[in-house]
């Protein structure tokens, strides 16, 4: 059936102008995409300084450097929402910061990867084993909600006290105190 109708092909020179106009739109689009990107590259690298790094409660620039129990840390904000201590090699001397120990939540006193020694609040139970909190060593980690909380992280061996620092005692719990592996 012919309806009178007739459909037509472009010409080649219909053809190639639609080419040239659908390769500019396209290059345009990327030219833009990328400005776009650099611009938000350079708002997240130069509106807000990063947030310092806390070690017992007191702030600590990006970059800076400190020792604690024996071993290095600085401060890094790769993430800059989310600084924290890288620890580095042994060092001699004696500790540029203070050294509570993990005696309470770590949350506004410590940045992630900050070690402290441990002390009767990291105190835990292993079935009716009483593991006591002295007997290592713990750094801050976040958890995906940004809770923060110390993890046993290595021997307290690894732990260089000073030689006037007091050192945590024995633990006032028992093992009575450890039920199916909950601290009461």
């Amino acid at each position: 059936m012919n309806t009178g109708t007739r459909i037509h092909s472009p010409t080649r020179r219909q053809a190639s102008k639609a080419r040239q106009t659908a390769v500019a739109f396209i290059s345009g689009a990327a030219l833009l995409t990328g400005a776009i990107a650099s611009a938000g590259t350079a708002t997240a690298s130069t509106g807000h300084p990063a947030p310092p790094c806390l070690w017992a409660g007191n702030a600590h620039a990006p970059g800076t450097t400190v020792s604690a129990g024996g071993w290095s840390f600085t401060c890094d904000t790769e993430r800059p929402d989310a600084p924290r201590w890288v620890r580095g090699g042994p060092v001699d001397g004696p500790s540029t910061v203070e050294n509570t120990g993990a005696t309470r939540n770590p949350t506004g006193l410590f940045s992630s990867g900050a070690w402290q020694f441990g002390t009767d609040y990291t105190d835990y139970c292993v079935g009716s084993q009483l593991i006591e909190g002295r007997e290592d060593v713990y750094t801050v980690v976040v958890d995906a909600a940004g809770m923060h909380y110390w993890k046993a992280a290595a021997p307290v061996s690894d732990w260089r006290f000073e030689s006037d620092a007091e050192q945590p005692g024995p633990s006032w719990r028992s093992v009575s105190l450890c039920d199916a592996g909950n601290l009461l």
